[in-house]
């Protein structure tokens, strides 16, 4: 028999870091020293108190049932959060649970867009933004975002065609692949631009607890009109380590909130009650741990491109994530060819820019997933790989 599949799913590719978990596989076959910086996976441990109120609650035999919908405790943690952490107040009825942002951003589109309708998407952006307009079967519109503008939109540059058609916008800061963090008045600009061509506002806001600039991460929400306009993603995943736990909130529009549980409810029955409970202790618990881990991403920041700068790497200091990202050196054509001669010669792993948009390429993201003393040892390799004009 031929199986004959959809042209949704015939149009995806392997995604990149699966091409580059194979390079990787292949060269510890070798016997070779592998520094995997391409996947933002933390390599920190959640706090003990998260660990043992999932612990605790995995004992119990009741919470194995469906969940159905979010705990009480759970959205009352969340509203805690955001009064506490932003300056933000959520009624109960703007606050729903995800498993993780990725999953809810890939489904999100389908509430807002019918096929053929139009979304925007940063280019160069993380991939998931697009998949939430192709699981609509909605048109991929990119907005360019350039080093010479601070990676930021140019908003009057969007021409009026794609704003017309345009049902949502997805914005991020501070933004992964590129690092950069976004000013209030970036925000207020924001909200008075959705308003005048009404178009909704998804933020991403998985990075807010890791900022290395002088000011503190916000939330988009603290911004006057942000609920009118929209809502926003926020992850346990990274300020907490709860990668594999899988849960994210979406925060704002209550509207949104309401058409988005509908929604969810015809394919999901709940997230699993002993991840809530973990969540509910993160969310409830002081923020000592996130400070201290916040710390640690920006000394190894510095470590890194300060050691890549030396080499004659020009990769500046990011201003946020817990990434880094800079321009390949000269010579290569491609980013991708770039990652994979570096990969062979030096066993690093490193993303190539085009996996995040046309305006990736040219660059490589790092994840700042290993400590000091390899970054240091990492640094050394390198200095001994023959690549670097000032090695």
């Amino acid at each position: 028999m031929e199986l004959r599949f959809s042209n949704r799913v015939n149009g995806f590719q392997q995604g990149i870091f699966a091409k580059l978990n194979d390079k990787k596989e292949e060269l510890l076959r070798r016997g070779r020293k592998v520094y995997n910086l391409s996947v933002g996976t933390p390599d920190f441990a959640p706090a003990p108190y998260i660990m043992e109120a999932m612990a605790q609650a995995s004992m119990k035999s009741e919470n194995y049932k469906y969940s159905l919908t979010e705990l009480p405790e759970l959205v009352e943690a969340v509203q805690f959060r955001y009064r506490n952490r932003f300056g933000v107040e959520l009624e109960k009825e703007e606050v729903m649970a995800v498993y993780g942002s990725q999953e809810g951003m890939a489904h999100i589109g389908m509430i807002f867009c019918d096929p053929g309708d139009t979304i925007l998407v940063p280019d160069p952006g993380y991939p998931i933004f697009e998949m939430s307009g192709v699981m609509a079967g909605a048109n991929i519109e990119t907005y360019k975002l350039e080093e010479k503008n601070g990676y930021l939109p140019d908003l009057k540059s969007i021409s009026n065609d794609v704003l017309k058609k345009a049902k949502f916008m997805i914005v991020s800061y501070p933004l992964n692949p590129v690092c950069v963090c976004a000013p209030d008045c970036f925000y207020e600009e924001l909200i008075a631009f959705a308003k005048e061509h009404e178009i909704i506002i998804l933020h991403d806001n998985a990075y807010s607890d890791i900022i290395y600039t002088q000011r503190r991460g916000k939330s988009f929400l603290a911004f006057e009109g942000a609920k009118e306009v929209g809502v926003e993603f926020y992850s346990l995943s990274k300020s907490y380590n709860m990668t594999g736990s899988r849960i994210s909130f979406v925060v704002g529009n209550a509207k949104i909130i309401h058409k988005f549980k509908i929604l969810r409810s015809q394919i999901d029955y709940g997230i699993f009650l002993p991840v809530q409970y973990a969540a509910i202790a993160a969310l409830r618990g002081a923020d000592d741990l996130i400070e201290q881990q916040r710390k640690e991403y920006e000394l190894r920041n510095r470590k890194l491109c300060g050691g890549l700068r030396q080499l004659g790497w020009n990769v500046p200091d990011s201003q946020g994530t817990m990434f880094a990202w800079g321009p390949i050196p000269e010579g290569y054509p491609s980013s991708l060819e770039f990652c994979l001669e570096f990969m062979e010669r030096t066993g690093v792993i490193v993303t190539p820019g085009s996996a995040f948009g046309r305006n990736g390429e040219g660059y490589v993201r790092f994840a700042l997933v290993i400590n000091e003393a390899e970054i240091v040892e990492m640094l050394e390799v390198l200095r001994n790989s023959g690549m670097f004009v000032n090695a």
